[in-house]
């Protein structure tokens, strides 16, 4: 019914008004628009934030190293001087107090969280930075690229959001000229309403 409406205010026909034509074109421009203009700001956004998280993933990968800690003892409860972003989101982990070697052969003892439970005088494997302080898993290429591609699709479905709003505001700025245009002429009908030299 919609395409069928869409065909009707395209043909010539003596029904058919001028705003029936701008709604026409808005339709057709806002189709276009979401099939060349979305898809080419998603591909460039999806680009460059790809190239930006490979430079992060590449810094990460050199200021951030695996290095061998020793569990010295478990902890339960309490936020007694814990590393607050190592340990950020991870309530399923558990905290140890552990030491490792940071660089300079100088011995770094903190608490941190792990995965599985460690015992006294286990060794786990850490990720450290330059310092010797605890850090995140740098994050991997693949990881990278999926994080670009939600990026580039987010943006092509944003601007596809933002071309059909504006499609809906002009056809409702047009549907609102229609229907005063129709309340003026009914003004002027009532005019001559049953008047017999007014043909009504």
């Amino acid at each position: 019914m919609r395409a069928t409406t869409f065909v009707w205010r395209w043909r010539r026909n003596p029904l058919r008004r001028r705003s029936d034509v701008l709604e026409a074109w808005a339709g057709a421009a806002a189709v276009l628009l979401m099939l060349v203009v979305g898809p080419a700001l998603g591909w460039v956004t999806g680009s460059l934030a790809h190239e930006a998280l490979r430079e992060t993933v590449h810094e990460q990968h050199r200021h951030r190293h695996l290095v061998s800690a020793i569990a010295l003892r478990s902890v339960s409860g309490g936020s007694d001087g814990t590393d607050h972003e190592s340990t950020a989101g991870r309530e399923d982990y558990r905290r140890v107090l552990a030491r490792w070697q940071a660089p300079g052969d100088r011995a770094r003892t903190a608490l941190v969280a792990v995965r599985q439970p460690a015992r006294p005088g286990e060794r786990f494997a850490l990720w450290t930075d330059d310092r010797g302080q605890v850090a995140g898993r740098p994050m991997d290429g693949a990881t990278a690229t999926v994080h670009a591609v939600l990026a580039g699709l987010g943006t092509a479905a944003a601007v596809a959001g933002l071309l059909e709003g504006a499609r809906r505001l002009v056809v409702w700025r047009l549907t609102q000229r229609r229907y005063a245009q129709w309340d003026r002429a009914w003004e002027r009908a009532a005019h001559t309403w049953g008047r017999a030299d007014a043909g009504s």
